[in-house]
C-alpha cells in the first residue's frame, strides 16, 4: 500500500512538533529548578498558574481542559496541594461533586514567589528575540493547538 508523503508544510510542522517536545522537556527541567526552593515542581506551578489566571474559580476538569492535560493528573496534584493548605475548595453551584478550586493565602504567596523567580529568568531568555517573531510563533502554536482540539472534539462526537 503506497504511503502518502509529507508536504513541505507537513515536514516543517513535524520539525516544529519535535522542537516543541524538546522545548517542553527543557522548560519542565528549568521550571523545577526555578521553584524547587519553594517546595514546588513545574507541575504544581503550572496548576497554580492556571488557578491564578482563571477569571473565576473553576473545577479541576475545567483547569485540565485549559492546560490540555488529563483530569486525573491534575486531580492528584490538587489533592496533594489541598492537604498542604496551598489550595482550597468552594462549592460549585453547577455541580455537587466537582468543587471549584481556589488559591489559599499560602497558595497566592507561593505563586507570587514563583513569579518573582520567573521574571528575571524569562526576561533573560527573551533577550534578542523580536516581539514580531514571538507573536508569529505564538500564533502558529495557537493555531496548531486549536486544530488538534477541534479534531479531538470531532473524534469524540463520532
Amino acid at each position: 500500500m503506497p504511503q502518502e508523503r509529507r508536504t513541505e508544510q507537513g515536514e516543517a510542522v513535524t520539525a516544529l512538533i519535535l522542537d516543541v517536545f524538546r522545548l517542553n522537556g527543557r522548560l519542565l527541567i528549568e521550571g523545577d529548578r526555578l521553584v524547587s526552593g519553594l517546595g514546588l515542581t513545574s507541575a504544581r506551578w503550572q496548576i497554580l498558574g492556571a488557578i491564578a489566571y482563571a477569571d473565576q474559580p473553576e473545577s479541576v476538569a475545567a483547569h485540565a481542559r485549559t492546560m490540555g492535560v488529563h483530569r486525573q493528573g491534575v486531580q492528584r496534584i490538587v489533592n496533594e496541594m489541598h492537604k498542604e493548605g496551598i489550595i482550597g475548595f468552594e462549592p460549585n453551584p453547577h455541580h455537587k461533586r466537582a468543587h471549584l478550586v481556589v488559591l489559599t493565602q499560602k497558595g497566592k504567596t507561593l505563586y507570587e514567589a514563583a513569579i518573582l523567580r520567573q521574571n528575571p529568568w524569562v526576561n533573560e531568555l527573551s533577550t534578542g528575540l523580536s516581539l514580531d517573531d514571538l507573536m508569529t510563533a505564538q500564533k502558529v502554536i495557537d493555531l496548531l493547538r486549536t486544530r488538534l482540539e477541534e479534531a479531538s472534539t470531532q473524534e469524540s462526537e463520532s
